[in-house]
């Protein structure tokens, strides 16, 4: 037996067992008995730590934002337009490392409070350039839900970025579709290129926030 498998059982050890396996199985075939025979034990163990899938993915979901933050610093210099681009940017990035990234992390709920760091710092800097808070928290609504959405439509077709799902050929799609000349033609900008299209779409849900609120 491995040293791992010795190891007490524990909520973090549960956590990062099941996103490992997140990238082989997907989140449809992740199941605490699944997670269970990884680990060399019973599934009644899990329940002591997690009392149904919906906990497992809230403490999934906060282990993967542990990630995506170690060792990175806020910059107190950023604009209000600088940090949310680099928020979210990095948000998608750190989605797209794990197959179904973005269906884990949506509607999770958080299983600490080590979040309320960044967020007091990201909601301090866009009072300080001019919004009210329930703007500042509307605007940092929106951009989440773009990106979380985009990334759960971009993984749709692509479940890792080496991976492409059948069904999501864009000249086969275009051949089908020839009848409807720009149907067929808006293939190449819904299907491919995710990197400009993410990159141009946050910029329109920033520019917008700073037109709606009148924060330039």
């Amino acid at each position: 037996m491995s040293t791992e498998r010795r190891a007490p059982l524990d909520r973090k050890r549960v956590a990062d067992t099941a996103l490992r396996l997140l990238n082989e199985v997907g989140l449809d075939g992740l199941s605490l008995r699944v997670i269970a025979k990884e680990l060399d034990v019973k599934a009644p163990a899990l329940y002591w730590h997690f009392k149904d899938k919906q906990a497992l993915l809230d403490e999934m979901a906060t282990q993967m934002y542990r990630r995506m933050v170690a060792g990175a610093a806020l910059d107190p210099h950023d604009t209000w337009q600088e940090r949310m681009a680099k928020t979210y940017r990095g948000l998608r990035e750190a989605l797209l490392g794990y197959r179904d990234g973005a269906k884990v992390y949506s509607g999770a709920r958080f299983t600490g409070t080590d979040h309320a760091r960044e967020m007091e710092q990201n909601l301090r800097l866009f009072t300080t350039a001019g919004f009210t808070l329930a703007q500042a928290a509307r605007a940092n609504q929106t951009a989440y839900a773009f990106t979380v959405g985009f990334v759960t439509e971009e993984q749709g077709v692509r479940p890792l970025p080496d991976e492409r799902r059948e069904g999501y050929d864009v000249a086969e799609r275009a051949r089908l579709l020839a009848e409807f000349p720009l149907s067929a033609a808006v293939g190449a900008e819904i299907f491919e290129d995710y990197d400009r299209h993410f990159e141009e779409g946050l910029e329109l849900v920033i520019a917008g926030i700073g037109a709606r609120y009148g924060v330039l």
